[in-house]
């Protein structure tokens, strides 16, 4: 009854049944003010800015490539919340965005989010509010718990307890999307289109939401090791922190560095010392709960990990759900990790092992046909339908990101869109959408939760053109000419965003974050530089790389004269 509502009391199914909360959740944003919120009210302030809730970052970058921005900021629900400054910030609602953004949005890719119930994907159905995390669905939503009257109903949780520490499958319901994360560090893949490998003419080995069929590749170390996305993942990543953020990669609190140290500098700690530090309070659940003076590894926002600790000079990671304690790689020191002009590469730049990249968007928008509106509930005017060109996972091109770091990026997006009239009639034909006020693709920064101890080999990077931005080239003389030509521009291939003319390197896409671009002329020619010593040196560990290379010494050797009797 304190959750559902209702009254407990009476005999009559009606009357018992009048003034619940629901009918099947009452958890969900129309009711957890009353129902979670009166218990967990610190939780659920979070939630409300929480942008897995708010989605306002993807509002927002929908709307600056599609249309540009207006200057106001939209969410899943409008409110007022306060910004990372702690300033008062509006959030309108995206009902009010009347173009194609909004539509978007609100048909196509709402239904991934905790502000809305999805129950009709394999796979990917999930339950709107508090239960989309902490009352999992199982593949088909369907009841499989001890109550008889409610066995194999629909749409429902997999039973009726609550899981106060969601497992991996709670987070692949949303993210085997898009960036495709939960796949990647599973170790699946949905392959391109109709080209996935089957076996015998059957899908598999695994069918996923949208029939789409995930095929095997090598998994995430960190997976490998049985390790759930919350072990890394703090519940401020996920539940959020009660400011309002614009983007993921901002409210995102954790870094490799934090368990794994840097070349310099080793994992910083703190010792718990309050008696009300969330620590003691989120381990409470934990096989090892943390006690006062435990020393606890600190995030990259500078807060303590509940799960990462110091004991007798190592780093130790305690399994959330499992209590498998595991012990961190701390790299600090090491000569393959202090290359000399290695200081701006991310982690996982080297340490990725495949990045997914889907090339050529194709989005159709037919206001001659209805589609659902999953925020409005109710079908309106226009459907979306999308094509793609290709995927691929490796090579993957390298840019700078928002932090002034070298890291994997990824088409965000490569859209193309056709858009029919109420008549049918196409009055926009696969035309490239404007960005920063020009039509131009589009790279954003990416880690694709694919991490290997291996990293990828010094003269690939530094050899192979595909990993500085050039895409499916050949190389002719000072040019790298591009082989996978876009259907829209004679000189503009998808898969990359750089070209070289008689060495004259130009850039044609966007790299989307505040700050970011691709690497300049002069990187690129000092990254191709470094293949002369890799003839000899190709040992990361070789002394010379401990200290800066002189490029110009290094254009002496190619031009120096070759003996005859070489």
């Amino acid at each position: 009854m304190a959750c559902h509502g209702g009254d407990s009391q009476n005999a009559d199914k009606d009357q018992s049944h009048r003034g619940m909360y629901g009918p099947r959740n009452p958890s969900a944003p129309a009711h957890w003010e009353q129902t979670c919120g009166a218990c967990h009210a610190y939780h659920l302030g979070r939630v409300k800015a929480n942008l897995m809730y708010t989605n306002t970052g993807m509002i927002k970058n929908i709307q600056a490539t599609w249309e540009g921005a207006d200057g106001r900021l939209y969410g899943s629900r409008g409110g007022d919340v306060y910004d990372e400054q702690g300033n008062p910030l509006e959030l309108r609602d995206v009902r009010e965005l009347n173009n194609l953004s909004g539509e978007l949005y609100r048909k196509f890719c709402s239904l991934c989010h905790i502000g809305q119930e999805s129950t009709q994907s394999w796979n990917g159905s999930h339950a709107s509010g508090c239960a989309a995390c902490h009352f999992p669905y199982n593949e088909n939503g369907t009841y499989q718990g001890g109550d008889a009257t409610m066995k194999g109903k629909w749409p429902h949780s997999a039973d009726h307890k609550l899981q106060a520490l969601p497992d991996n499958m709670v987070c692949f319901r949303c993210h085997n999307r898009s960036g495709r994360i939960a796949l990647s560090y599973m170790g699946l893949n949905d392959g391109n289109n109709s080209l996935v490998p089957t076996k015998e003419g059957k899908p598999g080995p695994r069918m996923i939401s949208g029939a789409r069929n995930a095929t095997s590749i090598a998994p995430d170390i960190h997976f490998a090791k049985g390790m759930d996305c919350i072990d890394c993942h703090t519940s401020r990543d996920v539940m959020g922190d009660g400011y309002a953020y614009e983007n993921m990669y901002l409210q995102t609190e954790i870094s490799c560095q934090d368990c794994h140290g840097s070349a310099t500098d080793r994992p910083s700690f703190a010792p718990v010392e309050r008696e009300n530090d969330d620590v003691l309070r989120e381990s409470v659940g934990y096989q090892r709960q943390m006690k006062h003076g435990e020393q606890m590894v600190l995030t990259a926002k500078g807060r303590k990990y509940s799960n990462v600790f110091i004991e007798r000079g190592k780093v130790w990671l305690q399994g959330k759900r499992s209590g498998k304690l595991h012990e961190s790689k701390v790299i600090t020191g090491t000569p393959e990790h202090s290359i000399v002009g290695h200081e701006r590469m991310e982690c996982y730049s080297c340490h990725s092992r495949t990045v997914v990249q889907c090339y050529g968007c194709h989005t159709e928008y037919d206001r001659s046909q209805k589609g659902v509106d999953f925020i409005k509930g109710r079908e309106t005017p226009g459907r979306f339908s999308e094509t793609e060109d290709y995927r691929m996972l490796y090579p993957f091109p390298l840019a700078l990101n928002q932090r002034g770091m070298i890291s994997p990026v990824t088409p965000g997006c490569q859209t193309f869109v056709t858009v029919k009239d109420r008549f049918g009639k196409r009055v926009r034909d696969e035309y490239i959408t404007s960005f920063k006020g020009k039509q131009q693709l589009r790279f954003a920064p990416f880690y694709s939760h694919n991490t290997g101890t291996r990293a990828v080999g010094c003269s690939e990077c530094h050899g192979n053109p595909a990993f500085l931005g050039f895409g499916q080239h050949a190389v002719e003389g000072s040019s790298i000419e591009a082989t996978l030509i876009c259907e829209k521009s004679e000189d503009k291939p998808l898969d990359g965003f750089l070209t070289m003319d008689y060495g004259r390197v130009r850039a044609y896409s966007a790299i989307t974050r505040e700050t970011s671009r691709p690497l300049s002329g002069q990187e690129i020619k000092a990254a191709l530089a470094v293949n002369q010593c890799l003839v000899c040196h190709d040992d990361p560990k070789d002394q010379i790389y401990q200290k800066e290379l002189d490029y110009r010494a290094l254009d002496t050797c190619l031009d120096r004269p070759v003996s005859a009797d070489y």
